[in-house]
């Protein structure tokens, strides 16, 4: 009799995982303290309250989320919502990270 091998799903990274990528990337394109990006938290403001998050800003974030999360994010993807705050930003990179 011939066991059958179950094939897993490939798994990508944990919400821990983007989490921190993420934060590195603010950390690293905005050139803030690694203390300020570990005190963020789903509330903290990112567009309109960072003063280093300016709009040449964001499309250096933007190709940064794409090289580092392995992911593409289409013009039509970008809208203030979810640059609002660190959590929709979050909430975004999982969903596209997801995608695939």
């Amino acid at each position: 009799m011939i066991a059958e091998t179950a094939q897993a799903e490939p798994t990508g990274p944990s919400r821990s995982d983007i989490d921190q990528t993420l934060r590195a990337i603010l950390r690293d394109v905005l050139g803030l303290d690694q203390d300020q990006v570990d005190s963020f938290t789903g509330e903290t403001g990112l567009f309109g309250h960072l003063p280093e998050l300016d709009s040449m800003a964001v499309a250096g974030l933007l190709t940064e989320m794409e090289d580092r999360l392995d992911i593409i994010i289409e013009d039509d993807d970008v809208d203030g919502e979810m640059l609002e705050n660190f959590g929709g930003l979050l909430a975004f990179a999982e969903a596209k990270v997801i995608e695939g």
